[in-house]
């Protein structure tokens, strides 16, 4: 009954979302036309429900060849790849409004876990990378709260990027991850939609360790 309602969920908000969003949409794309390399959505592969591959929609922020250079699959804060309008899209998490048609299409939900290319799904424990797709990946999820500041920890880190999001980050993340798994409910799903809004706000906030119960503690 849950995943029904969650799916109906689904389809309801992202629909009034997509109308919402119309006006802002079409001022983005003519933006992104004119500017940086001329190209307006990034479509990327993804492990999704069940471990499945499919093309998440975002809208471009990087240079086209960003995969194969740099740090690759992990961006940076003040990345280089990333265009100027691309760091303002990032930055208010307006490049991730078009997976809205993914979970139209049924890719994704509005909340899960986030959809990870191989590379990075591949820092998770086997025990996680076996049951952390179980339910539809999302638009936001605990992961995305809790790591808002994701760039900025690896940034900073005296460890090489990648060392650093496999044994600092990728452990802690998957233990948030298991923590949604053990406490998906449509209340679960609010609240972490309030979440989401309020650490763009707040992005300093404790708020998510004192609204949700037994969250896993962030010791870095």
């Amino acid at each position: 009954m849950y995943n029904l309602i969650k799916r109906l969920f689904d389809i309801l908000i992202s629909t009034i979302a997509l109308l919402i969003l119309l006006p802002l949409f079409i001022p983005i794309v003519i933006l992104l036309k004119l500017s940086g390399e001329g190209y307006v959505f990034y479509f990327q592969r993804r492990i999704g429900f069940r471990n499945n591959y499919f093309d998440i929609w975002k809208f471009a922020t990087m240079l086209k060849d960003s995969p194969n250079l740099g740090t690759g699959s992990i961006t940076l804060r003040n990345d280089p790849r990333v265009t100027p309008m691309g760091g303002f899209l990032r930055k208010t998490k307006i490049n991730e409004l078009p997976q809205i048609i993914n979970v139209l299409k049924g890719d994704m939900s509005i909340v899960g876990p986030r959809p990870l290319v191989d590379k990075t799904f591949s820092a998770y424990p086997e025990s996680v990378r076996a049951v952390v797709y179980n339910s539809k990946p999302g638009i936001t999820g605990i992961g995305s709260i809790i790591f808002r500041d994701e760039e900025f920890l690896i940034s900073n880190s005296k460890l090489p990027p990648h060392e650093y999001y496999e044994k600092i980050i990728a452990p802690y993340k998957g233990d948030l991850e298991m923590w949604y798994q053990k406490n998906q409910s449509l209340l679960t799903d609010f609240k972490l939609i309030f979440l989401t809004a309020w650490v763009i706000v707040f992005p300093n906030s404790d708020l998510p360790y004192r609204f949700l119960e037994d969250l896993p503690i962030r010791d870095f």
